[in-house]
């Protein structure tokens, strides 16, 4: 397995994966399936190539098959904390340790910029595996949002984390 930051000619596979993850686990994510699909494909590719967006992606025999994000903060005031975003592991490929090496990857990458104290996320509320994975990667909770995200007519609550770096 190859963990590396994804280029501008990455975006058609990290678009299409992407989407898979939407359409499998909508209550995950905050964007939906419908609304990313509309963009251009030079939307997928500015993600990749934003300064303040670090998104790397995991390869198994030149295959794209998971990713995760981190989004740096542009304010000066808020310049010490990064967002992990958009972590996903293909379904074939699930269960084999790749979530948490993404996720370590992720960590590796923010410890990188000496200027960042925490990282944050969010998590839908029973996702216990993905709870369990940050956990045992040293997050830890700090609050719950209610009714963050509606999916069709049912609401989630997300779960807010950090790790201090």
């Amino acid at each position: 397995m190859n963990i590396r930051r994804l280029r501008a000619g990455d975006a058609s596979a990290y678009r299409e994966l992407m989407l898979q993850a939407y359409a499998q686990h909508p209550q995950a994510f905050t964007s939906s399936v419908s609304e990313r699909a509309a963009l251009p494909i030079n939307w997928w590719e500015s993600r990749l190539t934003s300064r303040l967006d670090v998104v790397l992606g995991a390869f198994e025999a030149g295959q794209l098959v998971g990713m995760v994000g981190l989004a740096l903060e542009p304010r000066a005031k808020a310049r010490h904390k990064a967002t992990l975003f958009g972590l996903y592991v293909s379904a074939a490929h699930g269960r084999q340790g790749l979530g948490q090496q993404l996720l370590q990857a992720a960590l590796d990458e923010a410890r990188r910029h000496p200027f960042l104290r925490l990282v944050q996320l969010t998590v839908t509320a029973g996702n216990d595996p993905a709870v369990k994975l940050y956990q045992r990667c040293g997050f830890v909770l700090y609050g719950l949002e209610p009714m963050a995200i509606r999916v069709d007519d049912e609401y989630f609550d997300k779960i807010h984390m950090w790790l201090e770096l």
